[in-house]
């Protein structure tokens, strides 16, 4: 058990209130701050995209014995389901038989989060706007504007999972040998809903993440408890087929009958909810440092904001959170060390995680409808039931293992490499479960 400190936590989302439980458990007082109202009083707004739970995120879970009360709101989904343009269905497993991501509401998740922190004695703080912090003395300063009076709060530590626009990396910032970078995709979202049947079944396969890839653009939709489900639209801002080209209802409902024609029973509500929701934006946000001295770190989003095509985006914050609470088993009540350890083994897979999720935008809505990539998946399929020790998918590197994510990149290029030339091979649609196949692979392996 380490020192008790009085510890703040900036921001309510799910990195934060997760943070909050393993400091409380670590003998800590903790107050979470959050400008926005209490999540379990508002309504949803029409902007999530559903959020799907993998191994890295299971793990910071049953760490603290709560994976059981989250999977009671999810939905497991084994598999792709690929909506071609020409109405055939296709489905793609994602791992070995047994092996699920989990789908959960966004808005369902952070509620229950915050119900568990409070129980394990977390204090909330909501509608209280946190404008800045002092660095040096781990002091808040409160107040309803930014020109407004402050009220200073002072804590032992502060963290900062106050997400891609943090107001605790905005001061960070402004310190001299700090490294950082925004990028917004060219790409918006736009949410959709598929409701289910008048008798409770649903539309569509819940456990199925359901894509209909486009090219540079898509849909996807993931299963809620309700068997409705949440459908994210993906799209250029601006170009031929984007949102800014769909202007009125005539035009919204020519694109859809022309790219989504197996949709038009589904989404009954189609021109009033691509109307009424926002258009929302895509950034990727990178820094470093993420601690200053043994007072304040940032953690989740507010360090590494990522697009989300890999459903990494929670996963990888709660991974942070389990690598946080080794370094504070290990060095105990030396947090400089415990800060300047958990940001160095991070950092590097933060980074890989980005450049994976941006790459599976591409596979998402382009190569999952291409037969070359098709025939690789089925072939890695293949070739990793026999050898499991030789070979994982990439795909279960990211999502079924805890293989840091900077490994999990390296190795996937590298096996990608060994793919490429395996599907040079004459006649390969023909002989790809042969002995001739896997004696080329293990010799490229060898090589």
């Amino acid at each position: 058990m380490q020192t008790p400190h009085k510890i703040a936590v900036v921001g309510s989302g799910l990195v934060g209130t997760l943070l909050a439980i393993y400091l409380k458990r670590a003998g800590h007082t903790v107050d979470v701050y959050d400008r926005s109202p209490d999540i379990r009083t508002v309504e949803f707004s029409g902007r999530s995209i559903n959020l799907v739970m993998s191994n890295r995120g299971w793990k910071a879970l049953e760490d603290v014995g709560l994976a059981d009360e989250i999977r009671k709101i999810g939905i497991p989904v084994d598999k792709r389901g690929i909506h071609l343009q020409d109405g055939t269905l296709n489905y793609q497993a994602y791992g070995k038989e047994g092996e699920a991501i989990f789908s959960l509401s966004r808005g369902i998740l952070n509620r229950k989060m915050v119900d568990l922190a409070e129980k394990e004695g977390v204090n909330f703080f909501f509608e209280h706007k946190i404008w800045d912090v002092n660095l040096a003395t781990a002091t808040l300063f409160q107040g309803d504007s930014e020109q407004g009076n402050w009220t200073e709060l002072k804590y032992d530590k502060v963290f900062g999972a106050d997400g891609a626009f943090s107001r605790i990396r905005h001061r960070m910032q402004r310190q001299s040998m700090f490294d950082y970078s925004q990028e917004f995709m060219k790409i918006g979202y736009k949410e959709l809903y598929i409701p289910a049947n008048a008798d409770g079944s649903s539309k569509i396969d819940i456990n199925s993440l359901h894509i209909w890839p486009r090219g540079n653009f898509m849909l996807m939709g993931l299963a809620n408890l309700d068997n409705s489900f949440t459908c994210t639209l993906f799209m250029p801002i601006e170009g031929e087929n984007s949102f800014a080209r769909i202007k009125d209802e005539a035009s919204l409902v020519t694109f859809f009958d022309k790219y989504f024609p197996d949709t038009k029973e589904v989404i009954p509500d189609l021109v009033r909810d691509f109307f009424k929701n926002p258009t929302s934006y895509l950034a990727i946000m990178k820094c470093f440092p993420w601690t200053y001295e043994d007072k304040v770190a940032l953690i989740g989003d507010s360090s590494h904001a990522i697009v989300p095509f890999y459903g990494q985006g929670m996963n990888a914050g709660f991974e942070d959170i389990t690598i946080l609470s080794e370094m504070m088993q290990k060095y105990g009540d030396d947090w400089k060390t415990i800060f300047k350890e958990y940001e160095i083994s991070r950092k590097p897979n933060a980074d890989a995680i980005a450049e994976l999720s941006l790459r599976n935008f591409i596979e998402m809505s382009d190569l999952t409808a291409d037969a070359n990539f098709i025939l690789q998946k089925k072939i890695e399929k293949w070739f990793s039931d026999k050898h499991p020790e030789k070979w994982m998918p990439l795909y279960s590197r990211v999502t079924f293992s805890l293989q840091p994510y900077s490994e999990a990149l390296a190795i996937g290029d590298f096996q990608n490499e060994i793919m490429q030339e395996v599907l040079q091979m004459e006649n390969i649609e023909q002989i790809w479960d042969s002995k001739e196949v896997e004696n080329k692979i293990l010799e490229l392996l060898q090589n």
